[in-house]
Parts: structure tokens; sequence; C-alpha cells
């Protein structure tokens, strides 16, 4: 764990030493609003609650967590570092994961700048903040799915814009997964238990349930055995390139 808290500080630091961090915070936080606000509809709603700021950072972290994700190790490649990195006395694992707790954390600082939009909700009515912390925890949950898949396919290249598109089109499947635009395609020809598979790997589906109030141990377990598949995916890619 000491080696993972070390490559984990050294990237969470590398973050905020280029100007990349502060306008992706400032995006991020401009875009939640904006969306909560203009295309959610906050006030016209007229419900004390924060489903339309939560409903749509999946849209959000579609465009956003692959920028963070693809300079992970995509980075370290093009550059050449990956080469003094793994010299270094310790394993793939703790390298992987402790990028990817670092990617995790600064995903979080992003989201807990919006406490604004709790507090504003706060002061103009009474919700039910048992809802609004379990969203904030599913779309933590969340994130750290869609960063565990962009880390994966940066190991994958050297080129960061080819590891966004990756990481976007890969988030994107999984996302759209469970709308009837996707499972309609299924529908007509392959077997009842394909197509509840495909649905049931829905981010969307998942989300939702989270920020409706529904907690299901099974939302979580989701995320969680997603995020521990592709960081086992990402070990794996890492091991293969070092030693190709």
């Amino acid at each position: 764990m000491r080696n993972t808290y070390i490559i984990a500080k050294r990237e969470f630091v590398a973050y905020f030493t280029t100007p990349v961090a502060y306008v992706f915070l400032v995006i991020f936080l401009a875009m939640t609003g904006s969306f909560a606000f203009f295309l959610g509809g906050f006030f016209s709603r007229g419900q004390a609650d924060l489903v339309a700021f939560f409903s749509y950072h999946p849209w959000l972290y579609l465009a956003l967590i692959p920028a963070i994700s693809m300079r992970l190790w995509a980075e370290e490649r093009n550059s050449g570092t990956i080469e003094l990195l793994m010299t270094l006395p310790i394993s793939t694992t703790e390298a992987v994961f402790g990028k990817f707790m670092a990617a995790w954390a600064f995903t979080a600082i992003a989201l807990a700048l919006t406490f604004p939009m709790w507090v504003t909700v706060n002061v103009l009515g009474n919700p039910d903040n048992g809802v609004i912390i379990t969203s904030y925890m599913g779309s933590l949950f969340m994130a750290g799915a869609f960063l565990a898949i962009g880390a994966c396919l940066s190991a994958a290249t050297k080129s960061q814009v080819i590891a966004f598109i990756l990481a976007a089109t890969a988030c994107f499947l999984f996302t759209m997964s469970g709308l009837d635009l996707v499972l309609n395609f299924f529908r007509g020809w392959a077997p009842d238990v394909l197509v509840d598979t495909i649905a049931s790997f829905s981010f969307l589906t998942h989300f939702q349930a989270v920020t409706n109030g529904v907690i299901d141990l099974r939302d979580a377990i989701f995320f969680l055995s997603l995020i521990a598949f592709w960081l086992f995916a990402n070990v794996i890619v890492v091991d293969m390139k070092k030693s190709a």
C-alpha cells in the first residue's frame, strides 16, 4: 500500500502542476451548473431535489472522464517514462491502482466542488438529503467505472487522442446499452437472456436507480465489479506492453 500511495501522490500532484486540472474543474463546474439550470429546468420543476443536476452526469462523464484518463498511461508511453516507472521497486498492480486512485481522487474533488448546488436546494426547500448523498456516491462510483475503462485503454496506445476516442466510445456503449434504441436491435433475433444481459450493463439503468432513491446493493456491486475487471485488464495490458 505504501508504493501505491507514493504513485497516487505523484500522479495527483502532477494534475495541478499544469493549468489542465484547473481548466477541467472550471469546465466541469460550468457544465454541471448549466445543464441543471438551463437544460434540466432546475427552477421550473418546482421540486426541492437535485434530479435535474444528477441526470446529466453520465453524459458529462462521457466527454470529461476520458479527458482525465487518456494521459494516465499514453503519456508515459509516449514520453518514454514508463520504462523508468517500471524499473522502480513496485509491482504493475501497485502502479495501476495508484494511477487510478489519483485520477479518482481528482474526480472526487471536482464532484465535491459542486456542493453549492446542494446548499442551494436546501435553502430553497426541504430536500431528501439521504437521496442526494446516495446520488453523489453513485456518481462517484460511476465516474470510477469510466476511469477504469479509460485507464485500461490508455495503456494500449501511445496517443492520448486515440486513448480519448477509445475510452469515450467504450463508455458510450456502456451508457447506451440499456436504452430501447439499442435493445430493440437485439429483440428481433436475440434470446431474452442476451437482451437482459446487455441491458444490465447500462450505466444509465444503475445510476438512475440510485438518483431515484432506490438503494440497491447490486448497483454498487455492478460499478465496483466493473472497476475491478478493467483494472485487472489494465495490469495485463501494461505487462504485455512491458514484455513486448
